[in-house]
C-alpha cells in the first residue's frame, strides 16, 4: 500500500486514465466501464478499476497541478506497476485555430515549473509524450471524426496569471493550450520508462472567451477525450 492510495496489490490495472477531477473519474467508471470497483477514496481522490471492451483498465483522479499529479502518478508507477498512463483533462486555448470542445494531444509540454529544473538546473529537459500512444490516439480520433490538434502545450504552475500576455505570446509560437499537469507526468514517465500521454479537451479560450464552458460541462460532457483515451489504452 502506498501513502496516498489505499488499493491493495492487484486492484489497479497496468493501464490507467488520469483525469484531474475525481468526479470525472467517477463519471468515466459509471459510464464507460463494466463491473467497476472503487479502489481509492483517500482525500476524496476517487479511483476505479473495471472492464472496457474486455480489457481491464483503471481510472483515477489526480487533483490540480504538477505537485498533485506527481504524487499520484509516481505511486501508481512505483507501487502498483502501472505502465500506460493517459491524462484526460481540460486546457485553455491560446491558439485562435483551437476552439472549445476540440481535442489537443500534447506532443510536448513546456513548463514554468521548477519541478524539473530542481533536478536539471543546467538543462531545458524536454517533456515529450510516448510516440506510440500519441500516434495511436491521433489515428483513433481521426477515424472517429473528432477535430484534433497535435502540438505543444504549456504546463503552468499558475491558473490565475498576472501576466496573461506572456502566455498568449506562446500561442504565436505554436503552443496550442495551457494546462497544469502534462509536463510532470511526462517527466515521471521518462524517469521510470513507462508510457504517458496527455489528451486535453479545450474547456475555455483566452482567444475566444465567448466559447467558455461551465464547471458541470467540464465534469460530465467532455466524452470524446474519454473515448480516445480508453481506445488508446487497449490498442495493441
Amino acid at each position: 500500500m502506498s501513502i496516498h492510495i489505499e488499493a491493495k496489490q492487484g486492484e489497479i490495472a497496468d493501464k490507467i486514465l488520469l483525469p484531474g477531477d475525481p468526479l470525472r473519474a467517477k463519471f468515466i467508471a459509471e459510464n464507460f466501464l463494466e463491473d467497476a470497483v472503487c479502489f481509492n477514496n483517500i482525500r476524496g481522490m476517487l479511483g476505479y478499476t473495471g472492464m472496457y471492451k474486455g480489457h481491464r483498465v483503471s481510472v483515477m483522479g489526480t487533483g490540480m497541478g504538477m505537485p498533485s499529479i506527481s504524487i499520484y502518478a509516481r505511486e501508481l508507477i512505483v507501487d502498483y506497476g502501472v505502465k500506460k498512463l493517459i491524462r484526460v483533462g481540460t486546457a485553455g486555448s491560446i491558439d485562435p485555430d483551437v476552439h472549445v470542445r476540440e481535442l489537443v494531444l500534447a506532443q510536448a509540454a513546456a513548463t514554468n515549473s521548477n519541478i524539473i529544473r530542481n533536478d536539471f538546473p543546467e538543462y531545458d529537459f524536454p517533456q515529450i509524450a510516448d510516440f506510440k500512444l500519441l500516434d495511436t490516439a491521433y489515428h483513433i480520433a481521426q477515424d472517429l471524426g473528432m477535430t484534433t490538434h497535435v502540438g505543444s502545450v504549456l504546463s503552468s504552475d499558475v491558473f490565475y496569471s498576472n501576466m496573461p500576455e506572456r502566455n498568449m505570446k506562446l500561442g504565436t509560437l505554436g503552443v496550442k493550450a495551457i494546462e497544469m499537469e502534462a509536463a510532470a507526468l511526462y517527466y515521471l514517465a521518462a524517469q521510470h520508462h513507462v508510457q504517458a500521454l496527455g489528451i486535453m479537451t479545450i474547456s475555455d479560450s483566452l482567444v475566444h472567451p465567448e466559447e467558455d464552458t461551465t464547471a458541470e460541462e467540464r465534469q460530465t460532457t467532455f466524452t470524446d477525450m474519454m473515448t480516445v483515451g480508453l481506445e488508446t489504452l487497449i490498442a495493441d
